[in-house]
């Protein structure tokens, strides 16, 4: 067996090589790695743009497979990390490839994480700390206009190609831009509150920059309204099987069995309904869980005012730090540094999470999208920002970012898979009703309506994308099959949410298949891991050492992470 020389190119090389190129590429992933913070691009969106960022993934690809050979040939055996970083390389950027080359890249229009929210997402993650980081912010903002008139003329190919999205989606998208620009209250656009709080010296140029970037963002929503829509007049919201399974391969790092998933899923939901209801006999016997978790809504403890709820779940995380802190886990250094922000005007409906910068100059942060809200019941965001924050998104994530000496940045960030993340914030919620966190009836029922959600969503996103039929056993709409406004009524009957939460939710699963049924499919994979190291263990099982080794790996398709887990 030889040795890996210091010159031999290893799956870590390669991934770290593709890192760099990707962010002097995309300035999006530089800042969000917190690199070269005087870059004040936008990212490109043209069709060139997507290709250059392909063809990019196609020579990587290549690279792996000359790099594997020779180790092949030369007897050399990587180390288990430098395989988890070959398989992550490998199943993303063949995933990524058969997305861009069934032109998928051309109809990516949706409320959530699509391209034209990352030209405004980009400032939420720059330091404004000095007079040249503003600088750069206007930059920024004068190369907006640029970056969505690339995103236009791939859109405008996607019209050619007749590869469109459901309208649906093009108008939530509207809506949100409409809300960017300030026109949709009459008030002052995002850009220029965002800008108001920089330096006097170079106030003249920050307002004209961010009124360059509204003007252009109102030109976009224009466009969008009266050329886009028109020609996507007809598209269904259902993807079909093709790209749902190819959208799903993407978002989960694994082959998806619908069928299997969909039946499994109801099993999950006629126990959890069943468990809801035994919970929600303790906050307000003989109610329903439907009329008790209305009951919370009205009359439940609830916090008024955005600054004092993102105070309120400040403390949330900060106690949970705590309490978790040299007994389940290992949380020092930067890993404790954990913001809560109010989200931006026109965010999406979900709580979101932004993790650090590779240096943690950029602490990582969780948002509240507050749609138009002034109070804030509180029985469902404990577990909401368990899940977001600590010990979900923000300790998985800043403990990847902690073992740079060990992981390629792409293991933390770029190849990062949804369904790996999201399964473990949501074995984080469970593992804190595990722990007893949640001895309140009311936050324990949050916690269920938050199981009870993501099981909606395994049901809901494959039904509608898959226009299957309702099984007879479900008690609702028996036999019919699964559109939209079934989905939207289905969740209004089974959780705690708001028409606004309830439509932007079903938004999301129609423009970005495959992804929302991730958080249960991982969360199960999470569950499978721990059981069978636990079963192979014994007595010897210590699930601290079985947390911190976990969160050390970095991050794994479906596929590889139970396999990987149950070994630990």
């Amino acid at each position: 067996m030889s040795a890996v020389s210091e010159k031999m190119s290893t799956p870590r090389r390669i991934a770290d090589d593709y890192v760099a190129q990707v962010a002097a590429l995309d300035p999006v992933i530089s800042t969000r790695l917190g690199l070269h913070p005087e870059d004040d691009r936008q990212p490109d969106l043209s069709p060139q743009g997507f290709e250059a960022l392909a063809e990019l993934a196609r020579r990587t690809l290549s690279a792996l497979d000359a790099t594997e050979r020779t180790a092949e040939k030369d007897g050399v055996v990587f180390e288990d990390v430098e395989r988890n970083c070959a398989r992550l390389l490998r199943e993303r950027l063949t995933a990524e490839g058969a997305l861009h080359e069934a032109g998928d890249h051309f109809r990516q229009l949706s409320n959530a994480n699509s391209p034209v929210h990352r030209v405004r997402s980009i400032f939420t993650l720059m330091s404004t700390d000095t007079d040249e980081d503003w600088e750069t912010v206007a930059g920024r903002l004068r190369n907006l206009p640029g970056a969505l008139d690339g995103y236009r003329a791939t859109l405008t190919e996607g019209i050619a190609r007749g590869l469109l999205c459901a309208p649906r989606q093009a108008r939530a998208v509207v809506g949100q831009l409409a809300a960017w620009t300030g026109q949709d209250v009459g008030g002052a656009s995002w850009f220029a509150t965002f800008v108001a709080g920089g330096p006097d010296r170079l106030r003249p140029e920050l307002d004209a920059a961010a009124d360059r970037a509204t003007t252009a963002v109102a030109g976009f929503r224009d466009w969008l309204r009266d050329t886009y829509l028109p020609a996507a007049d007809g598209t269904p919201d259902a993807v079909g099987r093709e790209r749902y399974l190819r959208s799903a391969r993407w978002a989960n790092g694994a082959e998806v069995n619908p069928a299997e998933a969909y039946a499994w899923a109801w099993e999950e939901f006629h126990r959890t309904v069943a468990e809801m209801q035994t919970e929600a006999d303790r906050i307000l016997p003989d109610a329903g869980a439907r009329e008790t978790m209305d009951h919370l809504n009205r009359h439940g403890h609830s916090v008024v005012g955005e600054e004092n709820i993102r105070a309120w779940l400040q403390q949330i995380m900060d106690e949970a730090i705590d309490a978790l802190d040299g007994t389940h886990f290992d949380i020092s250094g930067p890993l404790r540094r954990v913001e809560t922000r109010i989200a931006p005007t026109g965010s999406a409906g979900a709580p979101y999470y932004n993790g650090p910068s590779l240096d943690f100059s950029r602490p990582g942060r969780t948002y509240l999208p507050t749609l138009g809200q002034h109070t804030f019941p509180t029985w469902q965001l404990v577990s909401t920002w368990y899940h977001e924050g600590v010990p979900g998104h923000h300790l998985q994530t800043a403990r990847w970012t902690a073992a740079a000496d060990r992981l390629s940045p792409y293991q933390m960030t770029l190849g990062a898979v949804s369904a790996n993340k999201e399964g473990w914030a949501l074995y984080a919620e469970r593992l804190m009703d595990e722990l007893g966190f949640f001895t309140d009836p009311a936050r324990r029922l949050g916690y269920l309506d938050k199981q009870m959600l993501r099981i909606i969503r395994v049901i809901i996103d494959i039904g509608m994308h898959l226009e299957l039929v309702i099984p007879d056993d479900s008690g609702f709409h028996p036999g019919e099959r699964w559109t939209p406004e079934l989905a939207t009524a289905f969740m209004a009957a089974h959780h705690g949410s708001g028409t606004a939460r309830r439509t932007s939710e079903i938004d999301r699963y129609l423009g970005r298949p495959g992804q929302a049924i991730g958080y249960k499919l991982g969360e199960r994979a999470w569950l499978q891991g721990r059981e069978a190291s636990r079963r192979r263990l014994g007595t010897g099982f210590d699930l601290r050492a079985w947390h911190m080794n976990a969160l050390s790996q970095g991050s794994l398709g479906l596929t590889d992470l139970a396999d990987n887990l149950a070994s630990l």
